[in-house]
C-alpha cells in the first residue's frame, strides 16, 4: 500500500512538472513559430521565448502575457545600461478598439512615461503583436543586440489603457518585482529586485521617514505632555522632553514630506490624491504647531486658555491624520504583510500604554484633589472657622 501511495505521489509531481513545462516550452503559436528557448518569468503570468542568432547578433523574441484583459496594455523591455524602468527599451502591445493589438517601440526616459512611440537605442527590424484565443497577448520582435552583448536586465509590465494610451500600471508587489536578468546564449533568466530602482528606494525612504516621525514620534511626544506633567517632580522636564520629541518628529516628517513631493513630480502618471492631501494637511498643521510654540503665552496670561485649546486640538488632529496616512501609505507601497503588522503592533502598544497612563493619571489627579480638600478642611477646623461655637463673644 505504501509503495502504491509513493508511486501515485511521484506521478502527481511528474504531471505537475510536465504541465508547467508545457505551458512554456510546448505552447503552440498561431503562426507555427518555433522557439528553441523559453523561460517562465517569476511574476505576472508571463513567459519569454527566443531564438538567438550568433552569426548576426540578433534574437527573435516572443513575450507572452497570459490572461490579459482586452482593455490592458502589455510591455517587455531590455535595459541596456541600467536596471528597472528608467532607461528601458520597450516593446509595447496596445489593444485597439476593433479588438486587434498593435505593437510599437518606446524608450522609457522617466517614471512619468505614457509609453509614447519612439525609437530604441538598438534596431528592431520586426515587431508585431497578437491576442490568441485564450486571451494571451504575445509581442513578437527581432532585436539587433547592442555591442555584441547577450546578457541584459529586462522588465515587463501590464496596465490599463486610458484615453487610448497606456495608463499607469499598479504598484503591487508583482509589478515591483517584474524585473530580472536574461542571457540569450545560456538561456538563463534570474529574478531581480523591485521595478523602479531608485524610485522604489525613495518610496521606501519616504514611507520609513513618515512612519517614524508622524506615525510614532508624534504620538509619543503627545503622551509625554499628557501624562508626565501631572507629576510635580517631572516639571519642567516633561516640557523639554515634549518639545524635543515633537521638533525632531517635525524635522524628520518634513524630510519625508519633501521626498513625497519629489516622488509626485517624478511620477506624474501616478495619483494618490487622498494620501497627498492628508500629507499636505499634516505639514500645514505641524508648521502651525511650531509657530504656536514660539507664540506660547505665559501660564497666567488671559489668552493662555485659548492657546491651550488650539494647541491640543491641532495636536490630536495631527496624530489622528498621521496614523491614518501611514496606513494609507502602506496600502500604496504594498510591502510584505509583516511591515504593516509591525506598525499596527506599535500603534496598539502605544494605545494600551496610553489607556493605562490615562487611568493612572486620573487616579493621581483625583487623589491629589481629595488630599488638598482634606488639608483645606483641616486648616479651617484648626483655626476655628466654619464652626458654630467658633465666634463666641467675651463681651
Amino acid at each position: 500500500m505504501g509503495k502504491i501511495l509513493t508511486l501515485l505521489f511521484f506521478i502527481l509531481i511528474s504531471n505537475s512538472i510536465i504541465s508547467s513545462a508545457q505551458d512554456c516550452n510546448t505552447y503552440t503559436f498561431t503562426n507555427n513559430a518555433i522557439f528553441t528557448t523559453c523561460v517562465t518569468l517569476p511574476v505576472q503570468n508571463s513567459h519569454l521565448h527566443w531564438n538567438y542568432h550568433p552569426t548576426n547578433g540578433t534574437v527573435d523574441v516572443a513575450f507572452r502575457h497570459t490572461g490579459v484583459s482586452a482593455s490592458d496594455w502589455v510591455a517587455w523591455a531590455l535595459n541596456v545600461d541600467g536596471a528597472g524602468m528608467v532607461g528601458a527599451q520597450a516593446l509595447v502591445a496596445l489593444p485597439d478598439t476593433n479588438g486587434s493589438v498593435q505593437a510599437y517601440t518606446s524608450a522609457v526616459t522617466g517614471y512619468g512615461t505614457t509609453l509614447q512611440r519612439s525609437a530604441l537605442s538598438f534596431d528592431v527590424p520586426v515587431i508585431r503583436a497578437e491576442r490568441d484565443g485564450n486571451g494571451d497577448v504575445i509581442i513578437y520582435g527581432t532585436l539587433v543586440l547592442p555591442g555584441g552583448r547577450t546578457s541584459f536586465n529586462h522588465v515587463w509590465q501590464m496596465g490599463p489603457v486610458s484615453n487610448g494610451a497606456p495608463g499607469a500600471h499598479a504598484m503591487g508587489s508583482e509589478n515591483r518585482n517584474s524585473v530580472g536578468t536574461v542571457d540569450f546564449v545560456t538561456g538563463q533568466a534570474g529574478a531581480g529586485g523591485g521595478v523602479g530602482g531608485s524610485l522604489l528606494h525613495r518610496r521606501n525612504t519616504h514611507g520609513v521617514l513618515n512612519a517614524v516621525s508622524w506615525g510614532v514620534m508624534m504620538p509619543m511626544g503627545a503622551m509625554v505632555a499628557r501624562y508626565l506633567k501631572v507629576f510635580k517632580v517631572a516639571n519642567p522636564a516633561w516640557f523639554y522632553i515634549h518639545v524635543t520629541c515633537q521638533v525632531i518628529a517635525y524635522g524628520v516628517g518634513v524630510a519625508g514630506w519633501a521626498t513625497g513631493l519629489k516622488l509626485g513630480s517624478d511620477s506624474e502618471a501616478l495619483k494618490y490624491t487622498t494620501h497627498r492631501n492628508i500629507g499636505i494637511t499634516l505639514f500645514v498643521f505641524g508648521t502651525l504647531q511650531v509657530f504656536a510654540l514660539l507664540l506660547r503665552p505665559k501660564p497666567d496670561h488671559k489668552y493662555r486658555i485659548y492657546w491651550n485649546v488650539y494647541h491640543t486640538s491641532i495636536g490630536y488632529a495631527v496624530i489622528s491624520l498621521s496614523i491614518a496616512n501611514v496606513f494609507k501609505g502602506l496600502d500604496i507601497l504594498d510591502p510584505e504583510k509583516k511591515w504593516k503588522n509591525a506598525y499596527l503592533g506599535v500603534i496598539i502598544t502605544l494605545g494600551v500604554i496610553a489607556a493605562i497612563l490615562e487611568a493612572f493619571t486620573w487616579f493621581v489627579v483625583l487623589r491629589r484633589k481629595n488630599v488638598e480638600k482634606e488639608q483645606v478642611n483641616g486648616a479651617y477646623g484648626a483655626n476655628g472657622y466654619g464652626r458654630h461655637n467658633g465666634h463666641n463673644s467675651t463681651a
